[in-house]
């Protein structure tokens, strides 16, 4: 079994899942967003097959028809400071590249990946990806994406308390919006919508899928955003949650029907017995919710990704 690791080998969901790919003595090779200056690969586009070709790396050169695993997790490479421009426009050609391996590969169902970047797209927009959820029986928050000062007054004024964050897949940081604290910057609306929610109470609980196995994890905090609980001058706790067996399975079948082996589903468990998702991203960051709890996640995915 050989898999490719793309990202960065020192970042934790990097690291933690090589190591159980290592421990179920994997063949791992890791593909360092930071080299994609110097990295190269020749692709092999043959019709009626999978795709192939050679990738060389630093250390390793390699047959992607051997790869029979993929744990998708890149950084671009204009977020690396320093490349000059034939570099920055190498590293760009060697990125364009091995995407396009990791959404060709697989056709004969001989190599998983997780995830590939065209189904990650859902993410890009929070509206559209939300229209995908309603489809699984997840109730979402009443919402308005709106650039007009007055349109943000009146959704606040028939909805109570709401929230405000970014549209985009972009991570921003969940906010209580207060009418008039925040009047002097509703002007600014104008220049970039943003996206209003009603606040909801409630544990929240974040859901990760790996291929058809559920983990899930129930937040308690104070903050409105449990990720920067700290920030806000409080505390998060996590335990390990047992969804109802309907909710898990509406997980599983959503992650799946938005083309996503690996995924974490953010829901809300409303004191009136709705069970709201927010959002599924596509590239979790789970070592939070393993270190908080021992859930095996990474196991799991390096299970995932191996066939076993």
């Amino acid at each position: 079994m050989t898999v490719l690791l793309w990202g960065l080998p020192d970042e934790p969901p990097v690291h933690l899942v090589a190591a159980e790919l290592r421990a179920r003595h994997a063949d791992v090779v890791l593909v360092d967003s930071r080299a994609a200056a110097h990295d190269t690969i020749d692709l092999r586009l043959d019709p009626g097959a999978d795709v192939g070709g050679v990738l060389r790396t630093r250390d390793r050169t390699v047959e992607l028809a051997r790869v029979t695993g993929v744990y998708v997790r890149p950084v671009e490479p204009e977020l690396f400071p320093g490349l000059d421009p034939a570099e920055l426009a190498h590293a760009r050609r060697f990125c364009d590249a091995l995407t396009s391996f990791t959404e060709l590969t697989g056709s004969s169902g001989q190599c998983r990946v997780a995830n590939r970047l065209l189904a990650m797209g859902s993410n890009v927009s929070k509206p559209y990806q939300a229209q995908l959820i309603t489809r699984h029986g997840f109730g979402t928050p009443s919402t308005l994406v709106s650039s007009d000062p007055a349109e943000v007054l009146a959704f606040a004024r028939r909805h109570g308390p709401l929230v405000y964050k970014s549209i985009s897949g972009v991570r921003s940081i969940v906010t209580t919006f207060d009418p008039a604290a925040d009047a002097g910057r509703l002007a600014r609306l104008r220049w970039c919508p943003v996206q209003f929610q009603e606040h909801l109470g409630g544990p929240d609980v974040r859901v990760h899928v790996v291929g058809d196995r559920v983990f899930a994890t129930e937040i308690t905090t104070t903050a409105v955003d449990y990720r920067y609980a700290r920030r806000a001058g409080t505390t998060a706790t996590l335990r390990t949650h047992e969804p109802d067996p309907d909710v898990a399975d509406r997980c599983a079948g959503l992650a799946a029907a938005l083309g996503l082996p690996f995924a974490g589903i953010d829901l809300k468990l409303v004191p009136d017995g709705r069970v709201v998702c927010f959002e599924v991203n596509p590239s979790p960051g789970f070592t939070y919710f393993q270190h908080g709890t021992g859930q095996p996640i990474a196991a799991a995915l390096a299970a995932w990704l191996t066939g076993s």
